[in-house]
């Protein structure tokens, strides 16, 4: 009723002929609220343990037309809204978008196969395989989405930061320095690497434990994929391309930190409290990258066994090539970073891997763009500067920063040269750089100029509240501001 109440609202403001609404005249705010309100009915209820109304909620929020516009305007609104499925449909005007929404329904639903490509990994030459689910399949994705992620949100590791709402690598990477950085802190770590997540997770486990409509997972799940035109049929995992696959994947991995306190955590009389983590157990997870804290390297090994039994439940095993366990003082790398203690002071910094690709992508742009425009290889080279360094700018950047400046600047004259041969260096600078801010050597067009490395500032990252859930009001507007604060 009160979803009626407010579509006739907007559909009496919309100015139509037909007196219809359409997707210009749709209140997002109004949209979002709605759809808010019911998550967090769900979330209150699964706190009470009332399953019955958790599902009756879930069903009546797939059911919701607010909830199918949301969806529809997620997968048109990402940066995969430009490509098709194996259909080749996109949805690309407000016309068809609406009808989208109105034609989004469950009944008899059934998805059609992947659309298999490959990606570059970094610094591999192996490729990773992609499914692209047609738009409407995305949109049914993006629908059931909001029907788990309050469940997902709720049930989910404290120290899980990956695919989640106002959490971030960041947050994991502060996680594990606020973990190390003491004196008294653990001194080994087990780096886990789970063997092909996506691919292997067990579908049967997956069917009996996701908490959705048992005939719209198998569809999602068994969907199959196409490539070079023959189609080829899924028996495990979640597809690597699909919204929900990363929400299904998280909700697998949930409860690592529940088996690794019980056995840590847990008093002799049966309470569970960091207190009584004599080993200095610690986990944090960002999706299926993890590490583990420990105080000697038997106990690590132990943790090992034990995740190693929880991940066989799920169909999952660790690389043994890739899992390793590590003292602090040697360093380990995570989520692009190095961690290391050099005589007792724990220095966190952007891993030599994570240079080393940063150097070969700014170098790879500057060599695609060798007969550009200079204002679009500054375009280019800009958006790749700010997003590296905006990724490292609350651990010990400085010295790297200045390093990727001075790289950049040799490539840009190697670049310069090679475009006018016969010039002189005195010629070639007057014409690509300029003085700027009392700095001279700015690579600029005199309107737009190169974003310096050594201009991000460095700040303090302040993680995340671990028990803080975006779906309940009093925590929401917690995680609002801080974003803002963040983003300021």
């Amino acid at each position: 009723m009160e979803e009626a109440a407010i579509y006739v609202i907007m559909t009496a403001t919309a100015v139509l002929t037909k007196y219809e609404l359409t997707w210009d005249d749709v209140s997002w705010e109004k949209v979002e609220d709605y759809v808010n309100r019911l998550q967090t009915r769900i979330v209150k209820a699964l706190k009470k343990a009332k399953w019955h109304l958790v599902k009756r909620l879930q069903h009546l929020l797939a059911n919701s037309f607010f909830a199918r516009l949301l969806a529809v305007w997620r997968v048109t609104t990402n940066k995969g809204k430009n490509t098709p499925g194996i259909d080749g449909v996109k949805w690309t005007t407000p016309r068809l978008k609406m009808k989208a929404a109105e034609a989004l329904s469950s009944r008899k639903y059934h998805a059609k196969p992947l659309k298999r490509v490959f990606i570059e990994k970094k610094g591999k030459k192996k490729k990773r395989p992609l499914g692209i689910p047609t738009m409407y399949d995305r949109a049914m994705q993006a629908l059931y989405a909001l029907t788990l992620e309050p469940i997902a949100e709720t049930n989910g590791d404290r120290v899980s930061m990956g695919f989640r709402k106002y959490r971030s690598a960041k947050d994991a990477s502060q996680f594990v320095f606020n973990t190390l950085s003491r004196k008294a802190s653990a001194e080994w770590i087990l780096e886990g690497d789970i063997k092909g997540c996506f691919d292997n997770i067990d579908y049967d486990w997956m069917i009996n434990r996701i908490p959705m409509e048992k005939r719209k997972l198998k569809e999602f799940l068994k969907s199959g994929f196409m490539y070079k035109g023959k189609l080829f049929p899924t028996k495990s995992g979640t597809p690597q391309g699909g919204i929900i696959s990363p929400i299904i994947a998280n909700m697998v991995l949930d409860g690592m930190e529940k088996v690794i306190q019980e056995r840590y955590w847990r008093s002799p009389t049966g309470l569970i409290g960091v207190q009584w983590n004599k080993q200095k157990v610690n986990l944090v997870r960002y999706a299926d990258d993890f590490i583990v804290t420990a105080n000697t390297k038997e106990t690590a090994e132990e943790v090992k066994s034990i995740i190693s039994g929880f991940l066989a439940e799920r169909g999952l095993e660790l690389s043994e090539e890739k899992t390793e366990i590590t003292h602090i003082t040697k360093g380990f790398d995570f989520l692009g970073w190095n961690f290391r203690k050099y005589k007792g002071k724990l220095l966190v910094k952007a891993s030599q891997k994570s240079i080393k690709n940063i150097l070969e992508k700014i170098r790879n742009t500057i060599r695609i763009n060798r007969a550009t425009k200079q204002s679009d290889l500054i375009w280019s080279l800009n958006a790749i500067i700010r997003g590296w360094c905006n990724y490292h700018s609350h651990v010990v950047s400085k010295e790297i920063f200045k390093r990727l400046d001075n790289k950049i600047h040799k490539n840009l004259i190697c670049w310069a040269k090679r475009r006018h041969s016969n010039k002189s260096m005195k010629w070639i600078k007057a014409k690509y750089w300029r003085r700027f801010k009392d700095r001279d050597w700015i690579f600029s067009t005199g309107k737009e100029h190169l974003t310096l490395a050594c201009d991000t500032k460095i700040r303090r990252h302040n993680l995340v509240r671990l028990t803080a859930n975006p779906f309940l009001p009093e925590d929401r507007k917690y995680l609002r501001d801080r974003n803002k604060t963040r983003r300021a």
